[in-house]
Formats: C-alpha cells, structure tokens, sequence
C-alpha cells in the first residue's frame, strides 16, 4: 500500500512542477490560480512522502519520489510546454525510469 502512496506522491510532485511552469506563463489571477494549485500538490506530495516513509527505507522511497517527479516534469515538458524531444533525452529518462523500478524490486 505505501508504494501507492508514494507513486501517488511522485504524481503531486509532477502537478507542482506544472503548475510553477504554467504559472510563470500566466499574469494575474490565473497565475494566483496555479500558484495555489502549486501549494495544494507541494502539500500533498510531502504529506504522502511522508507517510510512504514510515515504512518504506527513506533513501529508496526519495529516490523514486523523485523519480517519478523527474520523469513526470519531463514528459509534461514535452507535451504540455512543447521542449524538444531527443535521443539523449528520451535515453536518459528511460534510464532513470530503469532506475526507479530497479530501486523498487531491491528493497523490502
């Protein structure tokens, strides 16, 4: 149950990040708007991160937290803020994401 809970928390840290980005393209209320949204998925992300810890090993459990975020960040990137996408960097997120899941099958 808690690897959910720390997927689920990888997922808010991902909502974060995308609202950071959009909010520095916004002016006005709609960047108040993502601000907040900011601060909800700041919030839950860490409240997850913290109950997953309570049983999973903290280095594990923050290695793939962030992680997930990484990744997530990544692929919202490319489709939500249009970067470019290329063979390095589909390479390295396939390997961080080899990463992530190997972390997942070495720990208790």
């Amino acid at each position: 149950m808690n690897w959910i809970i720390l997927i689920i928390a990888g997922l808010f840290e991902v909502g974060f990040a995308t609202c950071l980005g959009k909010a520095k393209s916004t002016t006005g209320n709609e960047a108040m708007y993502w601000y907040a949204g900011f601060i909800i998925c700041l919030t839950i992300s860490m409240v997850l991160l913290i109950k997953a810890t309570q049983t999973l090993p903290l280095g594990t459990a923050y290695a793939v937290w962030t992680g997930i975020g990484a990744v997530g960040t990544v692929l919202m990137g490319i489709f939500v803020f249009n970067e470019p996408t290329t063979f390095w960097r589909m390479f390295f997120i396939t390997t961080l994401i080899m990463s992530v899941v190997g972390l997942k099958f070495v720990s208790n």
